[in-house]
């Protein structure tokens, strides 16, 4: 059994480790109202501290994300050796996942994983609509990884790169572009039988999450920073009550210290 926290007992506040990949000097208003936005959702007792990666994941490429994983990995180890409580990897497609919870004993939490789970208790089916078309493939691995197949309605892309986002935060007509074009690639998952759809992408998540209650036609639009926000305090929770983060049977098996990254 992992051992608990010294603050287990509940005093104290407990400090999680939210990993973005976009570069905190060249993202900064992203990063500033991400901070923002967790610190709202969050409880009293816990704060979230946004770390971000650099160079980012500017690319939209696998290799990319295999490069910025081995980063993330790195920075997993760095959190437990600092006394973090929990781990969040805030990119959906959380490359270095599965790493990160054979190397570290604290919660390690994803936002894709986290919210298609969430998704799957609001209703029978999701769909997804991802920030550029060279990560449908991507998903679609993803929502097969975790045996939701026959949950997923479908998986679509709006065509925008992370510069896309950064203009919709100060941009009002910016913004109401990317919220039409969300809108347009949601339907034909709703008439495909979604009956949730998630932003797949902790951009457009922060960025829509200024919509209240929004549907598209019937259909929830998850807010995924309020699910990232209650999953990884809700992690952390059960690790105080029980000792337990991950099991170490099978995949999340903890790595030998001589196998895991130097810093």
């Amino acid at each position: 059994m992992s051992p608990l926290r010294p603050d287990s007992g509940g005093t104290g506040t407990a400090r999680i480790w939210y990993q973005s990949f976009v570069d905190p000097q060249e993202q900064q208003p992203y990063i500033r109202r991400l901070q923002e936005r967790l610190a709202a959702y969050a409880a009293p007792s816990v704060a979230f501290e946004v770390h971000g990666v650099s160079p980012p994941d500017r690319y939209l490429s696998p290799l990319t994300e295999f490069r910025c994983a081995a980063r993330v990995i790195r920075n997993a180890i760095q959190a437990q050796e600092r006394g973090y409580d929990a781990f969040v990897i805030g990119h959906f497609q959380e490359p270095g996942l599965v790493e990160c919870r054979c190397a570290v004993d604290i919660p390690v939490v994803g936002l894709g994983e986290a919210t298609m789970l969430q998704a799957c208790t609001l209703g029978r089916t999701f769909g997804l609509v991802t920030i550029n078309p060279v990560f449908i493939s991507w998903h679609r691995d993803q929502i097969a990884r975790m045996g939701l197949a026959r949950r997923a309605a479908g998986v679509r892309a709006v065509d925008t790169q992370v510069a896309t986002y950064t203009r919709a935060f100060e941009d009002e007509a910016a913004y109401q572009q990317v919220k039409e074009a969300f809108g347009r690639e949601a339907q034909p998952l709703v008439e495909a039988g979604a009956e949730v759809i998630i932003p797949a992408g902790g951009l457009p998540m922060l960025l829509l999450a200024r919509e209240g209650g929004w549907a598209v036609q019937g259909a929830v639009v998850l807010n995924g920073m309020a699910v990232i926000t209650a999953a990884a305090e809700a992690a952390l929770k059960l690790f105080r009550q029980t000792g337990v983060a991950v099991s170490r049977q099978g995949m999340f098996a903890k790595a030998p210290p001589e196998e895991l990254p130097q810093p």
